[in-house]
């Protein structure tokens, strides 16, 4: 059966990509620490600006002003980091690695049930694995581990170029080889 390499590597890499979501998980420590971080400091800055304002104290200085607003910006920006990494990975691997994958699966079901030349079989079965290792594939290696040489093969646009094929070729294979049931006409 020709789909059955797309159902098989569907499953397997759902695996690696729905993994993602436990590491996000592990993630959001970092994130609610960041959060916790940028309360306290915000909360410095404001008794600070509120304790001299209301006990007539001298001016603060320039110097305590630039640490109090540089304590406060830093901890903004290592919670948008937290927040970023999670986000990455959502929004790239995750997301399209798990959608990827289904249509792998989805895609070696129908390649099984259709009466078509084996050859179109065999073009379509590896336009989907092409296009899902060279689209959410490189997602994975870029984010993930931060490869360069990952974000030039997504800058091609190769992945969803096959994919979009693979789909388009499997709604003409549908069209030309899923035959009626028996009685149906």
């Amino acid at each position: 059966m020709v789909g059955k390499k797309n159902v098989v590597f569907g499953f397997l890499f759902l695996v690696f990509t729905a993994a993602l979501g436990p590491y996000m998980v592990l993630q959001l420590g970092t994130v609610q620490k960041a959060e916790q971080d940028k309360q306290t400091a915000l909360s410095r800055l404001e008794q600070l600006s509120a304790n001299n304002f209301e006990e007539n104290l001298e001016p603060l200085s320039a110097d305590q002003i630039a640490k109090a607003n540089t304590g406060a910006l830093l901890t903004i920006g290592q919670l948008l980091n937290a927040q970023g990494v999670i986000n990455a990975i959502k929004s790239g691997p995750h997301t399209h690695g798990n959608l990827e994958s289904l249509l792998n699966i989805v895609v070696g079901i129908v390649l099984g049930m259709l009466t078509i030349p084996a050859l179109f079989k065999q073009i379509i079965s590896w336009a989907f694995i092409a296009g899902t290792v060279l689209h959410s594939g490189m997602l994975y290696f870029a984010v993930m581990f931060n490869q360069g040489w990952a974000w030039k093969i997504l800058g091609t646009g190769i992945g969803p170029i096959l994919i979009l094929l693979g789909l388009l070729l499997a709604g003409v294979a549908s069209y030309m080889g899923l035959r009626p049931v028996r009685g149906e006409g």
